[in-house]
């Protein structure tokens, strides 16, 4: 009974993550499968996504994980869109947010929300070695076309902090690959997703783990 008590306070002390996702949702689903681990020190709250019938939605329902769809079709004044995402995070008390291919700038409002002492605690992953082949337009296959036709020796993938703009918070962790001369971009792309699957919940351990010891 002990051993049962001290499992479910382990569990209760764990840090509440949202995953934003507009897509597949390959990464989500990598997340979520190490929150199952023993030692996680995260747990995955709710995934939220501006696409009603994205894959990420459908794997986080197949592990009974909350999910919510808001967007500008469910809130069309920029203003309202910013304060529904805060409900939504605040219902499920969610301390830590990953996006995880999420085809939408983050409202000001929750970036400051989630920043406190200036620590953000709002992450993503971005298929370059940042500064690299950042930035508007720059996501998912346009990454590694622009990477391949300037032949670039070496891509790879970045977790960084989200700063309110587009790949320019602060780089926490890289993850680095040689560019190879049969690469295409759908060749490096999948070799590149293996380690994003890899490095980004190793670093959202890391930054969980961080909270916990904030609540000290």
């Amino acid at each position: 009974m002990a051993h049962q008590n001290d499992k479910n306070t382990a569990q209760q002390q764990r840090t509440n993550l949202a995953i934003f996702a507009s897509g597949g949702g390959s990464n989500a689903e990598a997340i979520i499968h190490y929150s199952y681990r023993t030692a996680a020190a995260f747990r995955v709250a709710l995934v939220l996504s501006n696409n009603s019938r994205c894959g990420a939605m459908e794997r986080a329902m197949m592990f009974n994980i909350p999910t919510m769809h808001i967007s500008s079709a469910t809130h069309p004044n920029a203003d309202d869109y910013a304060q529904a995402i805060i409900s939504a995070l605040q219902e499920h008390n969610v301390e830590m947010i990953a996006l995880a291919g999420f085809m939408k700038k983050i409202p000001q409002e929750v970036v400051r929300t989630f920043s406190p002492k200036k620590r953000s605690r709002v992450f993503n992953i971005h298929p370059s070695l940042l500064p690299k082949f950042g930035g508007h337009e720059m996501y998912g296959i346009n990454v590694h076309r622009a990477v391949v036709a300037a032949q670039e020796p070496e891509s790879g993938c970045t977790v960084h902090e989200v700063d309110g703009d587009y790949d320019t918070g602060t780089i926490i962790a890289q993850k680095s690959i040689a560019v190879l001369s049969s690469d295409t971009p759908e060749s490096l792309a999948a070799r590149i997703l293996l380690y994003e699957h890899e490095l980004y919940p190793e670093v959202l351990q890391q930054k969980a783990q961080e909270i916990q010891n904030d609540r000290l």
